[in-house]
């Protein structure tokens, strides 16, 4: 007979695909071989299942990532990727985390305020896009554990419609006006958007090509081989170098993607890497 607890929380996950509501930040702490102590605010939403920071994921960013740079997290969630990208730049450094779902973005808020004297995360609640425009923000979860941006409120994303337009901005645009003086340190932009990652990359392209940043992004498992191929391209088309990882760890598989076609070869979503050919620095 299962316990008790199996059916309490089966009941919580049913309730949170079904009625919208709020749930709490929940704060852990990690004790770290390099980084000490790290605080993280997990998201008490049954659907999401907590972070468990360890030494060898922030390994993984300081690979590519030093102290003092500017890094940018788009698509960031409650930060489990953008805590772990500012405690390699540091408090030196300058982390923006961008994030247009309303509901994680309160928790992205609190990890934002966490372990000030080890890093530095700017928060801000837009979608990025070609050009400034509102969007619908969608769920197929009615406490928008997912989702993503739609033009209409018929969307691929579901049918949970958040009630206020999300405002989506153009990225180059917002660094060229607020970070002038800082691009000079751009070094890495991770990006996951649900299948939009290719469109981003182009609305950035003069970023990519002036200062050459790492570019970490999804391979949507929804999206067409021909999308996929095209989301290879417009890195490639950089010069650069693009590799799957199997986990954001240092010590996770790397395979390296010779052509287009290797993209596709996975059905699954997965996470690629891209770094300028004529780099001098070490990431393999």
């Amino acid at each position: 007979m299962k316990p008790l607890s199996y059916f309490k929380e089966s009941l919580r996950r049913r309730n949170a695909r079904r009625y919208t509501q709020e749930y709490p930040a929940i704060i852990n702490s990690f004790d770290l071989k390099d980084e000490g102590k790290v605080d993280f605010a997990n998201w008490d939403n049954p659907l999401i299942s907590p972070l468990l920071i360890t030494q060898e994921m922030i390994d993984f960013f300081k690979k590519f990532i030093k102290k003092g740079d500017l890094v940018i997290d788009i698509g960031a969630n409650i930060g489990d990727t953008t805590v772990l990208m500012a405690l390699a730049a540091g408090s030196s450094g300058i982390t923006l985390g961008f994030e247009p779902n309303p509901f994680v973005y309160k928790i992205l808020e609190k990890n934002a305020s966490l372990n000030k004297e080890k890093q530095n995360i700017v928060t801000l609640p837009y979608a990025i896009t070609v050009k400034e425009e509102e969007f619908y923000y969608i769920s197929s979860e009615a406490s928008f554990a997912n989702g993503g941006i739609s033009p209409t409120k018929n969307s691929i994303h579901g049918k949970f419609i958040f009630p206020d337009k999300i405002k989506g901005i153009n990225l180059q645009v917002l660094l060229e006006q607020e970070y002038e003086d800082k691009l000079k340190d751009l070094s890495f932009i991770k990006i996951d958007t649900e299948g939009y990652d290719k469109e981003i990359i182009k609305s950035i392209s003069g970023l990519i090509y002036k200062y050459k940043p790492t570019i970490v992004a999804e391979s949507f498992k929804y999206s067409t081989p021909e999308e996929k191929v095209e989301l290879y391209n417009v890195i490639n088309q950089h010069e650069y170098e693009i590799f799957y990882f199997e986990d954001f760890n240092i010590n996770a598989r790397i395979i390296k993607l010779e052509t287009s076609n290797d993209i596709i070869n996975w059905e699954k979503t997965i996470n690629i890497y891209a770094v300028p050919i004529d780099s001098n620095r070490q990431y393999k």
